[in-house]
Formats: C-alpha cells, sequence, structure tokens
C-alpha cells in the first residue's frame, strides 16, 4: 500500500543518514582534538583513569622540576666542599713540610694565613639561590638554630674540643609521589645532609695564628702550660690531617646526595614518560583508522542522501495513476 501521509523509505532513508552524519562528526572531532576520549560521555572509565594519570604525571614532573633546584644547591655545595677539600689537603702538606724546614716559617704562615682566607672566601659563595649546605651552622637552615660558641682548640696542646653551633637539619627531599591500592597519594623522600665547615675554618685559623713564632721555639713547656717547637708542630700536623680528612667527609656526603637525586630525577623522567605513554594509549585517537573511517562516511553520507532523494520522489508515482 502506497501511502501520501507516511513516506516509511524516506524515513528510514533519513535515520540512516542522521546515524551517518553523527558518525561523521564524532571522526571530525577525533580528528580535530587527536583523541577519542575526550570526555566522560565518550568512556567514563577510560576518561576517569586518564585524568587520574594525567594528575599523576604532573606531580611527577613537579617534583622532578623541584628536585632540580636542590640538586643545583647541593652540587655547588659539593663544589665548594672539593675546593674547600683541596685547600686543606695543601694547607696540612705546608705544615708537614715545616716538619724539617725551620728556616721559612715566617713565609709558611703567610702562606698558611692566605689558606684560610680563601677557605673563608669559598664557604660564603658556595651558595646557589641563597641555600647555604656547607656553612649550616651559621646558616638559616637549621631547624632550632641556637646560638654559636667559639670552637675550643688547644693548638698547643693537640686537642680540639667540639664546636657547640647548632648544626642544620637533615633535609627531607621529596623525591617522588605514588598512590597506594585505596587511590590515597604516599610520598618518597631522601635524605640531604648540610655540612659544617666552620669547625675545620677555625682549625685551620688557629694553627696560622702565631705559627711561626711557636713552631721556632725551643719545645720545651712553657710556664703557661703550652707546648711549642717540635712538639707543637707534631700536634698541628695531626690537628690538620684531622681537619682536612673531616672535609673530604664533607664532600664525599654532598657528592653522594646529588648523585642520587640525579638517579632519581633520571626515574622520575622515564616514569612521567611512561604515565603519558598509558595515558595516550587509552584515550588518543588512531589518526589513521580515523582517516580511512572519514573517508568510508563520507561515501555513506553521499549515499544516504541520494537514498533519501529516492524515497522522497516515490510519491510521484501516484500522480501517474490519477492520468
Amino acid at each position: 500500500m502506497s501511502s501520501i501521509n507516511t513516506n516509511a523509505s524516506a524515513m528510514n532513508a533519513l535515520a540512516t543518514l542522521r546515524n551517518v552524519n553523527s558518525s561523521l562528526n564524532q571522526t571530525q572531532d577525533r580528528i580535530s582534538t587527536g583523541l577519542k576520549v575526550s570526555s566522560g560521555k565518550d568512556n567514563a572509565a577510560y576518561f576517569a583513569i586518564s585524568e587520574t594519570m594525567k594528575g599523576d604525571s604532573g606531580m611527577t614532573k613537579a617534583v622532578n622540576e623541584s628536585l632540580t633546584l636542590t640538586k643545583n644547591s647541593v652540587a655547588t655545595a659539593r663544589l665548594g666542599a672539593e675546593q674547600f677539600s683541596d685547600l686543606a689537603t695543601e694547607f696540612r702538606d705546608k705544615v708537614a713540610f715545616a716538619q724539617e724546614n725551620k728556616g721559612g716559617l715566617g713565609e709558611i704562615e703567610a702562606d698558611l694565613t692566605r689558606l684560610v682566607a680563601d677557605m673563608a672566601a669559598i664557604m660564603s659563595q658556595s651558595t646557589f639561590n641563597g641555600d647555604d649546605l656547607v656553612n649550616a651552622a651559621k646558616s638559616d637552615n637549621a631547624a632550632t638554630p641556637a646560638a654559636s660558641t667559639p670552637l675550643a682548640l688547644d693548638v698547643y696542646g693537640g686537642t680540639a674540643t667540639a664546636s657547640t653551633s647548632a648544626a642544620a637539619a637533615d633535609r627531607q627531599i621529596i623525591t617522588g609521589i605514588s598512590r597506594d591500592a585505596g587511590g590515597t597519594l604516599q610520598t618518597t623522600k631522601i635524605t640531604v645532609s648540610p655540612v659544617d665547615l666552620n669547625k675545620q675554618l677555625e682549625t685551620f685559623s688557629a694553627i696560622a695564628t702565631d705559627f711561626s713564632t711557636r713552631a721556632a721555639a725551643t719545645g720545651d713547656v712553657d710556664t703557661d702550660g703550652t707546648i711549642d717547637g717540635d712538639q707543637y708542630l707534631a700536634n698541628v700536623l695531626t690537628l690538620a690531617d684531622t681537619a682536612t680528612q673531616a672535609t673530604v667527609d664533607a664532600a664525599t656526603s654532598l657528592g653522594q646526595s646529588e648523585k642520587s637525586i640525579e638517579r632519581q630525577q633520571e626515574f622520575l623522567t622515564k616514569l612521567s614518560d611512561n604515565l603519558d605513554s598509558g595515558v595516550g594509549a587509552m584515550v588518543d585517537a588512531n589518526m589513521e583508522e580515523e582517516a580511512a573511517r572519514l573517508q568510508a562516511l563520507q561515501v555513506q553520507q553521499q549515499l544516504a542522501s541520494q537514498s533519501l532523494s529516492i524515497a522522497n520522489q516515490a510519491p510521484q508515482n501516484i500522480l501517474s495513476l490519477f492520468r
């Protein structure tokens, strides 16, 4: 039966055209955005997971960038500590040279005084963006800084009492953020220990003071109980060697911290790349497939339009019955 009120063929052709147009619009959106899941309506599960992973990737990159500042601070401190250690070694060698060379004690003392001044300059300059990791006792890095008291140093008796200056607390550096099984954020940290070269600087400074006078003396015990001469030289050489070893330990500690940060940054870089790759696998459109689908849908659109045109012409055939 034919009807001029209801054209079932045209309705079917129109429904087909609507579906083709909808698919075509979706494909064009994927091509223009590069995403097959751009909102929750596309795929709710993938969208939720991808948004969480994007957030995790962003936090990982932020931690990595923050570690760059910390690494620069540690690297600067390590460089200063190593240079300080080199000068300390030179200082100790000059003290050792004086053991059997009494003729140039005045020149040796002048060299020692200059080395102490250079050490102090290096300590003051070994900062990055105001962060001081080699002058810990005198910096603002201490969690509870206390009043600093001078180092009790008896270079004549060969003893040194530890300084009571407050050393800075260890730094707890965040190196990563992850989620547990329940989705709660968890942080991982490493410890960076600031070093204090003040005691060593004070030791070298005390040795350099009146070095030539004490070293050139007879070596007898003075009325004030101090020791001069060869015994004095032996004592200060021991003190200089102990202080030098401490500077080596400080430089080594900072070097280990710097290397640990570098390893963590390398891992974070790979981790963020992996997270981004995982997100892309879920939400990125396959452009080769979308390009092929676009061409197919354009052909289907043309055919659906032609089919609709043919269906709309069907009622015209009824007119021939009335001729």
